[in-house]
């Protein structure tokens, strides 16, 4: 008895047996192509990365002009950290330095360079951060570590280290470089 008559085998047991090494046997033809097709060139995809560095580079050089021209009309004599950062202590504080984990409580008031108040710790409570961590904006982060307790300080923070491109999708606008005025009002210890 031929294995497509037993009895065991349903029909569609059948139509496996017979489908199957059919299927089997057109792959196996359809993967052999006489003639390679040539690699495809990549220089497109160059170009395109090219071109975004240079358009990054133009908004980041348009950003630090519109910064420097904010910090000018302002008379502020700011320090500019290497990430772009720029940052000046209004009044120095006389608590300890600032550590890596701690929990802060800040006051603080955020606006766009257009004097636009965003947000403030009198309309939302003070900001509990810990420096340090990805906890919050980098460019606030950053800052923290370099402050003491009790410190109260200014700093126009970049886009790339504030919200970047998309804002908060609240009240921060999409690629907005934010001023920061800032007050440690205390810490604790991050083993408490």
């Amino acid at each position: 008895m031929s294995e497509l008559n037993h009895p065991e085998i349903s029909g569609l047991g059948r139509l496996f047996t017979m489908v199957l090494p059919a299927i089997g046997l057109l792959l196996t033809l359809s993967s052999c192509e006489p003639d390679p097709r040539p690699a495809r060139s990549t220089d497109h995809i160059r170009m395109m990365d090219e071109q975004v560095i240079s358009y990054n580079r133009q908004i980041v050089r348009s950003e630090n002009s519109e910064i420097e021209d904010y910090i000018a009309r302002h008379q502020w004599k700011m320090e500019k950290t290497p990430t772009g950062l720029r940052m000046m202590i209004v009044e120095k504080g006389n608590g300890k330095t600032v550590r890596k984990g701690e929990e802060l409580r800040l006051k603080y008031s955020i606006s766009g360079l257009n004097g636009n108040v965003l947000y403030t710790s009198d309309s939302l409570g003070l900001k509990v951060i810990h420096p340090g961590t990805s906890d919050g904006e980098s460019g606030l982060q950053e800052a923290l570590l370099l402050m003491n307790e009790g410190d109260h300080a200014k700093l126009v923070v970049p886009s790339h280290l504030a919200y970047g491109l998309l804002g908060d999708l609240k009240k921060i606008p999409a690629g907005a470089c934010l001023v920061y005025d800032i007050e440690i009002l205390d810490s604790m210890p991050k083993n408490r």
